[in-house]
């Protein structure tokens, strides 16, 4: 496991970040449609956006006014495998 693994499930680490990549998952979308479906304030839901979009795990696009943000999907990915590889993962307690 490197660093930047790590990174992405502390990014995960909480209940409102992980509906909020439930929800973008679904398709790009604004924070104004986030907010309307989480009981979270307007600053809270930016503290988790940020920390979403500084793992990679979001990004943003501007599109006049709005900034849309989706998921990184590759990186969702990438954790799948690392839980692969980790539960068939036998044999002595070494690590690499």
């Amino acid at each position: 496991m490197n660093n930047d693994t790590a990174l992405l499930f502390k990014a995960l680490s909480d209940e409102n970040r992980l509906k909020i990549i439930k929800m973008l998952i679904q398709g790009e979308t604004c924070g104004c449609t986030l907010i309307d479906k989480l009981s979270i304030t307007q600053p809270t839901l930016s503290y988790h956006l940020n920390i979403l979009a500084e793992s990679g795990l979001t990004k943003t696009k501007k599109e006049g006014v709005w900034k849309k943000h989706f998921v990184q999907r590759e990186l969702l990915d990438r954790l799948i495998d690392f839980l692969t590889d980790l539960k068939n993962t036998e044999g002595s307690c070494e690590l690499k």
